[in-house]
């Protein structure tokens, strides 16, 4: 069965669970000092917010599967819709390890598909001593200099890395 993903960048990590956790009537599932995650089952789905330096607001959207078999079958659906499909296998990103691929809906948000491998004690594979906008899970390519974070290209295969 598959469940809705939502990934919200915040600006105050604690002041944002304290909201999260009275809307959903539960406190989240996994709680780190840049990051939580409520897996819901009224309505079905993997919430996520990380304050780690990247503008607020809507992360990303995404999908997150069972199983090998439903991944393989959203990759077919996928393949369908888009030419931006990026794969990555084995990724470290958000406290999991991952298989997923990213595509870009017409408006241009990043959707994940993705089926959790398992966890891991870090948010991403480029961990450094203070959470950065270079720790994103989204497979980056800079717009402008500006710009810490984008949305998949489409461009890239990558293999077992975060961003």
């Amino acid at each position: 069965m598959k469940r809705l993903h939502v990934h919200v960048s915040v600006d105050n990590l604690a002041k944002s669970i304290d909201f999260y956790s009275a809307m959903f009537a539960t406190a989240p599932t996994v709680s780190k000092a840049d990051y939580a995650k409520w897996m819901l089952e009224d309505p079905r789905m993997n919430f996520a917010i990380s304050q780690r330096g990247v503008e607020a607001g809507l992360n990303h959207l995404g999908i997150q599967v069972e199983s090998a078999d439903e991944l393989a079958e959203m990759h077919h659906r996928l393949q369908e819709l888009a030419s931006n499909l990026t794969e990555e296998t084995g990724a470290a990103c958000c406290y999991a390890k991952s298989d997923k691929y990213w595509v870009n809906d017409p408006q241009g948000i990043a959707w994940e598909t993705f089926h959790t491998l398992d966890t891991i004690p870090v948010f991403g594979s480029h961990q450094e001593a203070s959470p950065t906008a270079s720790d994103c899970c989204i497979p980056m390519a800079k717009l402008d200099n500006a710009s810490p974070c984008c949305v998949p290209t489409g461009k890239s295969k990558t293999t077992g890395v975060c961003c």
